[in-house]
């Protein structure tokens, strides 16, 4: 198509929008030190309002339901649900979690 409007290579299949079916050991890398980084502020969110005699419902819930990084299995670590898949389980890379 002419004009301002027709298709760039890179809209059209480029390797822009290509991303591997699999992560990488970096990725992967990323991936679980992101996971501790969320234990970790769980674990200090837990320690301060210990120091201050307080609870939280939700942070109480997040320790009693949530498995820690060593915890998790490999698939719960780099894959998350997504209804729309045939299996439900989408990698972790595929899509930006803050994208709106």
């Amino acid at each position: 198509m002419f004009g301002p409007f027709r298709s760039s290579s890179p809209l059209s299949g480029g390797l822009l929008w290509k991303i591997p079916w699999r992560l990488s050991r970096p990725q992967k890398a990323r991936q679980r030190k992101r996971l501790r980084a969320v234990d970790a502020v769980i674990s200090t969110l837990d320690n301060a309002l210990a120091k201050q005699g307080a609870t939280t419902k939700a942070v109480e819930r997040w320790k009693t339901e949530m498995p820690t990084e060593g915890e998790m299995t490999p698939k719960d670590k780099y894959t998350m649900f997504d209804r729309k898949e045939k299996k439900y389980r989408k990698g972790v890379h595929s899509e930006s979690i803050f994208a709106d």
